[in-house]
């Protein structure tokens, strides 16, 4: 959604794809839904690994099983076949209530929609899930993040209060509050102006290089896939390229080769 000319600074900003121990690796994933004739084969054996520290954008047309493979990824959805790691966890193999600790724990959301509580201040919805978890809150991390995506101002402010793109600033800082593994980023991008969106990018960009902190972002737009370490390409539930970082143009580019 940010127009390709407002990032330069974010894409000057990225090195080589981050090397050593994966933050969330899949091997063989395949997923169907439905039977018979009426199958439909969102993922055929994808393997997939995100080095810690790494920022990969996964792109592709519409039912090429981008999301599916996010939710997977995650835990919140299983393979019909294939395995998942976060960390040295295998998670595959989990039962509900200890694939909630783990999410909990080891990963972190941004969607779309922000998906903030409207009596809550932005500290509050920071907080909301830790809370909820009984976990403590170490004060200095949390003012720490709250910098970090540009809120101490607003801190005290309601989402009412707030912009689109600060809304979805608070959404990462919530999910970078308990220091994930991995953080999945869903069309961040997708509700914004240009503005708001080139703000957004820059804050998923800065919390890799301040923080380290592994991101995996599902996007539609060749703009937001420019601030990516990798980009992974998906096609009819398969990855088919992956490359490096990338102007829009080159994205533009590849998108429609794997169309085709």
């Amino acid at each position: 959604m940010a127009p390709e000319a407002t990032l330069p600074h974010i894409r000057a900003a990225l090195s080589a794809p981050a090397s050593g121990p994966s933050a969330v690796a899949a091997r063989g994933l395949v997923r169907r839904y439905g039977e018979g004739d009426a199958t439909v084969h969102a993922l055929r054996d994808v393997s997939l690994s995100v080095a810690e520290g790494e920022l990969v954008a996964v792109m592709g047309p519409s039912g090429s099983g981008k999301s599916t493979l996010m939710h997977i990824l995650a835990g919140l959805d299983r393979p019909d076949a294939g395995d998942v790691w976060i960390g040295d966890q295998e998670i595959t193999g989990m039962g509900d209530n200890a694939l909630t600790r783990l999410r909990r724990r080891h990963i972190g959301f941004v969607f779309q929609f922000f998906n903030l509580l409207p009596t809550l201040t932005a500290e509050e919805n920071i907080t909301l899930p830790m809370r909820i978890a009984g976990e403590r809150v170490d004060a200095g991390w949390l003012g720490e993040v709250i910098a970090s995506v540009g809120l101490g101002e607003r801190r005290r402010h309601r989402p009412s209060q707030m912009s689109g793109g600060q809304q979805q600033r608070v959404a990462i800082a919530r999910a970078m509050l308990a220091r994930p593994t991995v953080m999945f980023a869903d069309e961040p991008t997708g509700n914004l102006d240009s503005r708001s969106g080139a703000e957004v990018l820059e804050m998923l960009r800065r919390s890799v290089a301040d923080h380290g902190q592994t991101t995996v972002m599902v996007t539609h737009d060749a703009t937001a896939a420019t601030i990516a370490d990798r980009i992974v390409f998906l096609a009819d539930g398969r990855i088919v390229r992956s490359q490096g970082p990338s102007t829009a143009a080159e994205v533009l580019e590849a998108l429609a080769e794997v169309t085709r």
